[in-house]
């Protein structure tokens, strides 16, 4: 029998089974992931960037998190030669209301201690010539990153740590004693004394087969993202942001230069009907079923019907979506937008058509489940990592 399970190889998963043996040296530990490769998901489809928790609630896990995370996740390249750049972001307002907005995120990130300066117009023109905007806030820690890398530098040190990592393995039932949890599949089962869930896109559906009465759901939306082509990569030198609606939980479309050497735009949010179907026009039954039957998402559509179909025109059109981005960025062209592959965010969504916006973690006796964790996740999969290794406690 193992003294610990972790479910889930993304880089919060890892980044758990990492912290869990740095804490308990000698442990018996298994991490079990459904995919051939580990990071396939939304550790491997999203932008790279070390986010600064700007935009999270005062107190909330994201704003406390987010902000230790990306001090931890510097550390950690740094100290693993891993290639990493603080380019710093600018938060671009393009009208009145933007611009109260701005002001109101700036009293946000100095309540949740992240260094940032107000732009003015001016500033922000001279700054980035390209860019276009009444203001603008500049958060000079903001970095960008591979996180495959991370993950891979994290799970050879699991390895090292004596941990055993199982690839190809599919959970299909979890059952819970007074001794132990017990995890198995077509691949296999496993004993241990403790269990972590981080599923991701699969947290729901492994919280009800270990037994958790939840009345949440994980909605799949689809990020579509563009690339610029090589000779427009120098078109900006920081990540260039939109200023958020404070309603939704997605940062809207944004440029970003990434540590290969890119420039990327996107990402949009449209409903996806499969949680890991990253063609256009993916659909898995299952799940589209269960999102389409759930009440939750009847609610939230209801409330999001204009959003809803600006984002699903934008998809469809290529026009549409170029003017997102010309709102600050005025001089890119339909033909600057070449194809980049999409990413999934599993966002959680209660039966009231609530977006759950923070991280959100259940347990049971033996067992912590991650259920909700967006962005900035991979930015604070460290700290993350700590606050689960507190709530599953010792191994007996």
């Amino acid at each position: 029998m193992y003294d610990y399970c972790v479910i889930g190889g993304g880089i919060v998963g890892v980044a758990t089974a990492h912290r869990i043996l740095r804490r308990h040296p000698g442990a018996r530990l298994v991490l079990v992931e459904k995919a051939s490769t580990l990071g396939v998901h939304q550790t491997g489809h999203n932008s790279g960037v070390i986010h600064s928790g700007i935009y999270y609630a005062p107190g909330s896990l994201k704003a406390r998190l987010c902000v230790r995370g990306a001090a931890l996740t510097k550390e950690f390249a740094a100290a693993h030669d891993i290639p990493f750049r603080v380019c710093g972001k600018l938060l671009v307002a393009t009208d009145a209301a933007e611009h109260a907005r701005m002001l109101a995120l700036h009293e946000r990130s100095v309540a949740n201690g992240v260094e940032v300066e107000l732009l003015d117009a001016a500033e922000l023109r001279r700054r980035e010539p390209r860019v276009t905007g009444t203001g603008a806030l500049f958060v000079p820690g903001t970095g960008i990153i591979d996180y495959l890398r991370v993950t891979a530098a994290l799970a050879q040190e699991v390895r090292d740590a004596g941990g055993e990592i199982v690839l190809g393995a599919e959970i299909t039932a979890i059952g819970e004693t007074d001794a132990a949890v017990t995890v198995s599949g077509p691949a296999g089962r496993w004993e241990a004394a403790r269990l972590v869930v981080c599923a991701g896109l699969q947290a729901d559906r492994l919280a009800r087969l270990a037994g958790l009465d939840i009345g949440l759901r994980i909605v799949p939306f689809r990020g579509e993202y563009y690339r610029l082509p090589a000779h427009r990569s120098e078109l900006v030198k920081t990540l260039i942001y939109p200023i958020p609606d404070p309603e939704l939980p997605f940062l809207g479309v944004h440029l970003s230069p990434t540590i290969d050497g890119e420039l990327t735009v996107g990402p949009n949010a449209v409903l996806g009907l499969a949680r890991e179907g990253y063609r256009k026009g993916s659909v898995n039954l299952r799940d589209a079923r269960e999102i389409l039957g759930y009440p939750g998402f009847h609610r939230v559509a209801l409330a999001n019907v204009r959003t809803g179909l600006r984002e699903m025109r934008n998809s469809m059109f290529k026009r549409g979506y170029l003017a997102e981005c010309r709102r600050y960025c005025p001089e890119l062209t339909a033909a600057d937008l070449l194809p980049r592959e999409a990413g999934i965010r599993a966002q959680a969504v209660l039966p009231d058509g609530t977006l759950v916006h923070d991280f959100l973690i259940e347990r049971t006796a033996r067992s912590v489940h991650l259920l909700n964790a967006p962005s900035p996740a991979a930015t604070s999969a460290l700290p993350i990592a700590e606050y689960i290794a507190d709530q599953i406690g010792p191994m007996t």
